[in-house]
């Protein structure tokens, strides 16, 4: 029998959402939350089953996937949670670790599933990424970039210049995953943050060192204000919205050679290589 399940804000990233859900075999779209009139009239013309309230969800719904502006994500979770949901809330989880630990609490007392939407583990490439982490020897470093300009209408709605929407948290997020993924446990954070592109409330560029578990170190650029071919969507061609380069966006250094990613070229040498010894692609 297949999951009934709703999805909670339908912008961009919702209807993708919604979309999959109706392509799943083992999933069954029992309604879209959409509070805004002008977009349900959009969503109901797509022909979704589309509602204007978590009220007016069908009683037969057992999960959610919240797709909502990062500040309602923890009141639409709690609410979701309440009702016996399964939850799904698109990253980041919430605005605030308060408000993260708040919504944690309440899944394990309600004894529910509670997921964040980081789903790039999944890709292909990452596993064959980490399937060759052994031929470049223990780690001993990182070098991580994220750059795509966003368009300046990007930031016309109000939640999006409000705390919790700029790039750290929406997008670097993604990137944390995938070096927690690939390197190990992040112990250690530098960073510095800067807004002087945009001039918002909100950062558009940072600069981040990193410690991890293993010892490796790291840094970590990030900005949506600077045009580059340097990210991980514009590497991997995984969103159809964002236009592809095929530009390593990430640099994995080790005691024996070095990985790119997510090309997965190898750069190696032979036992005991140095500086001397020319590596082989």
């Amino acid at each position: 029998m297949a999951l009934p399940l709703c999805v909670i804000g339908c912008g961009s990233i919702g209807l993708r959402h919604a979309q999959q859900a109706l392509e799943a075999t083992g999933v069954r779209l029992s309604a879209v939350v959409e509070p805004f009139e002008a977009r349900r009239q959009e969503l109901a013309d797509m022909g979704l089953p589309v509602v204007a309230s978590l009220d007016d969800v069908p009683e037969e719904t057992r999960a959610a996937v919240i797709a909502s502006p990062t500040g309602d994500h923890l009141s639409a979770g709690l609410a979701a949670l309440a009702r016996g949901w399964a939850v799904l809330v698109e990253k980041p989880l919430t605005p605030t670790l308060a408000e993260a630990d708040e919504l944690i609490a309440a899944a394990e007392a309600a004894g529910l599933p509670l997921f964040t939407g980081y789903h790039r583990r999944c890709h292909p490439f990452v596993t064959g990424a980490m399937d060759r982490m052994d031929q470049i020897g223990p780690l001993v470093a990182v070098q991580g970039l994220w750059s795509l300009r966003k368009h300046d209408s990007y930031y016309d709605p109000e939640w999006r210049r409000s705390k919790g929407a700029g790039p750290i948290q929406t997008n670097l997020s993604h990137e944390v995953d995938l070096l927690q993924a690939m390197a190990g446990r992040i112990v250690e954070v530098s960073a510095l943050s800067a807004n002087a592109a945009r001039g918002l409330a909100i950062e558009d560029t940072a600069a981040i060192a990193l410690r991890f578990e293993s010892g490796a170190l790291g840094t970590f650029l990030l900005s949506d204000a600077g045009a580059s071919p340097w990210a991980f969507e514009a590497a991997s061609n995984e969103n159809p919205a964002i236009a592809a380069s095929v530009q390593d966006a990430m640099r994995l250094i080790g005691t024996k050679g070095a990985l790119s990613f997510p090309s997965l070229e190898v750069w190696t040498g032979p036992e005991g290589v140095d500086w001397t010894t020319p590596l082989s692609r």
